[in-house]
């Protein structure tokens, strides 16, 4: 199994040629994210993670994928699929809970969390769900919910956002204590921002006999071995 980074929490799992993608957002090229792709996961609406005009297009031009969100999102992208004029959008389009467990690309794929971590009191929490892959590899969207008792080998860590900071981020890194880590979230910052960020969680895992590694947009590592 193979992990791809596209930009900011954008990633694509591919396994025995086949290929699923999560939170294809604005800060990347959707149609390069979703290529070869026969399912798109999105974690909640937001923008960065779901930039929803350039996905109904590919949705409207290849009828094979399939779309996996939580409720509010499911239900927002079928209405606009549905006005967009998407084949078979009520079959295609799939709202999500907590707990489920279904099989997409040939990938066991199980959703955890609930809601999107608190930004400020005066801004509404959306839903948001984090996806464990083949029971190994967990994209936890804008959370730092630990899903519990699963032995995650592979963390994708949300490195910078309006919500987070570094000492919460830290924390998460060790609670989950994933082998293997990589950064997600970081399309905010700078070249020095970076590097900081990763100093920190590189420092962190290595005490902990932990792997921290950034992967460069564009750039895949295989999690196999």
């Amino acid at each position: 199994m193979d992990l791809k980074k596209f930009s900011h929490a954008c990633v694509r799992i591919e396994s025995g040629g086949r290929a699923l993608v999560i939170d294809p957002g604005n800060f990347g090229s959707v149609a390069a994210a979703l290529a070869g792709v026969e399912a798109v996961l999105v974690t909640h609406e937001h923008a960065d993670h779901l930039d929803l005009e350039p996905v109904l297009e590919v949705l409207k031009s290849r009828t094979e994928i399939s779309l996996h969100a939580p409720d509010p999102v499911a239900a927002r992208v079928l209405e606009a699929a549905v006005a967009a004029g998407v084949p078979n959008a009520r079959e295609r389009i799939h709202a999500v809970a907590a707990g489920d467990s279904f099989t997409l690309a040939g990938l066991k794929v199980t959703a955890y969390g609930g809601d999107h971590a608190l930004i400020h009191q005066t801004l509404p929490r959306v839903a948001n769900l984090g996806y464990l892959i083949e029971g190994r590899l967990f994209h936890p969207g804008d959370s730092y919910s630990v899903p519990e008792g699963i032995g995650v080998k592979t963390l994708l860590i949300p490195a910078h956002a309006p919500w987070a900071k570094i000492g919460e981020t830290i924390d998460f890194l060790v609670a989950v204590g994933a082998a293997r880590n990589f950064p997600i979230h970081d399309g905010l910052l700078n070249a020095r921002g970076l590097a900081m960020m990763d100093g920190h969680l590189t420092r962190v895992a290595n005490e902990r006999g932990l792997s921290y590694q950034r992967i460069a947009d564009g750039e895949s590592v295989s999690l196999d071995g």
